[in-house]
């Protein structure tokens, strides 16, 4: 019998045989935490006396302010807790205002093939590369980050074919969408999604990394992709291609279900309030006024969802009464989008563009809808309160749809403008 692709990693770190359903103990090969988990870490480390011990291995732990530039002295100190304690102890810090802490950790440090643990519940996002990801809370970090080991069962496996070319106007987003739509936010708790097929490989990695990041917004443990050229080439355009290295699966793995989607049959796709599963198609929700809409995030705040973006809008304008903010996901992403022309596109069509952080997504920063506010985004969770105001309502899209629907004021199906 073969392995699926977390048995397979799981494997190689236990230099054993594993299987779905065991609890074993692993060593982590990079760890990160951002400021919403980093302080509660350092106070953990400092109740407990442990403050002043050695880390595993400072080199291999990331510190980021990824929710935006200071907006209050109470936020301003919590930084500063973090940055003077990974300061102290060595480790990797990056500020606020230079991107998502996921975009640092896949930028800068991870490797194909390893055990990836972050303070963030979208480290499922890694996944892309052919990494067993997945976030955890501060008490299991302290564990991470003083012995460099944690604890997991391994999970069983949904395997997701998707196969055919995406129709024109669709994109990752769209997939991701309608898979919640089939498997909803419960039945996939505590599972590996691993996706398959002919469109998977042909997607970009940017593609693929906004289906990996929306794994744990299905209910997932984690996400997983096979690696190939398109990884090899996105980690050498970041001078690290010696961090690249083949992972496949097995195709007579044992896997606990096998989703097919066709994705011939496709379609720009949207997520209603106030669940991600709550989906239908954006050509039936043409007449849903909006107030604003947000590109950027985790899940769809690279290059590639900047161009999409642009193209659509590029020579146009927002239409009267609607918000455009646009928020390029790291720092380098902010720099190929300014070089490219892509940023100034976006600001010509009345886009207000910040520096790289979370934004609205998490309520803590510019762009907090008003009362009543309806909100296309192309972040990855739309329940109450996601924005920072539970009186307003979200619909999750791509980015291609958010541009349209920026342009009309209404939700607006792509393929109307394209």
């Amino acid at each position: 019998m073969g392995q699926t692709l977390v048995e397979k990693i799981l494997s190689e770190k236990l230099g054993r045989d594993v299987k779905a359903g065991e609890t074993v103990i692993v060593d982590v090969d990079f760890a990160a935490l951002h400021d919403g988990s980093g302080p509660l870490l350092v106070r953990l480390l400092k109740e407990r006396g442990y403050e002043n011990d050695p880390l595993f291995d400072s080199n291999r732990i990331l510190f980021a302010n990824e929710f935006g530039p200071v907006p209050t002295k109470e936020v301003a100190n919590e930084h500063a807790l973090t940055r003077n304690f990974a300061h102290e102890h060595g480790c990797h810090w990056q500020e606020g205002g230079t991107g998502h802490v996921h975009a640092h950790v896949y930028e800068e440090f991870l490797k194909c093939g390893t055990v990836c643990i972050v303070g963030d519940s979208h480290t499922t996002v890694h996944g892309a590369f052919g990494c067993f990801a997945t976030g955890c809370g501060s008490t299991d970090m302290v564990a991470v980050v003083r012995l460099g080991k944690t604890w997991i069962k391994v999970p069983e496996t949904f395997r997701v074919n998707v196969t055919g070319k995406l129709p024109k106007g669709v994109y990752s987003k769209d997939i991701m969408l309608t898979l919640a739509g089939i498997i909803k936010s419960d039945q996939a708790i505590y599972k590996s999604l691993e996706f398959r097929g002919d469109t998977i490989s042909s997607l970009s990695m940017d593609g693929r990394l906004t289906i990996t990041s929306m794994g744990v917004d299905v209910g997932a443990k984690n996400a997983i992709m096979e690696t190939d050229e398109h990884t090899r080439e996105f980690m050498a355009s970041y001078g690290r291609e010696d961090g690249y290295r083949k992972i496949t699966g097995d195709e007579e793995a044992n896997y606990e279900r096998v989703i097919d989607i066709d994705a011939t049959k496709l379609q720009p796709t949207v997520s209603k309030p106030h669940y991600v599963e709550n989906v239908d198609l954006a050509k039936n929700c043409s007449d849903v006024k909006v107030n604003m809409v947000f590109i950027g995030s985790c899940t769809n705040g690279r290059v590639e969802d900047m161009h999409i973006a642009a193209d659509i809008l590029r020579g146009k304008k927002v239409a009267p009464g609607v918000r455009l903010l646009v928020i390029p996901n790291s720092t380098s992403v902010y720099k190929e989008c300014m070089r490219d022309g892509t940023l100034l596109a976006l600001a010509e069509a009345g886009a207000m563009i910040e520096a790289p952080n979370c934004g609205p997504c998490m309520g803590v920063h510019q762009g907090i809808p008003g009362d009543g506010d309806v909100v296309v985004a192309t972040q990855n969770r739309n329940f109450k309160g996601r924005m920072g105001n539970p009186k307003a309502s979200i619909y999750l899209s791509s980015p291609a749809t958010a541009a349209a629907t920026a342009l009309t004021g209404f939700i607006t199906d792509p393929r109307e403008i394209l």
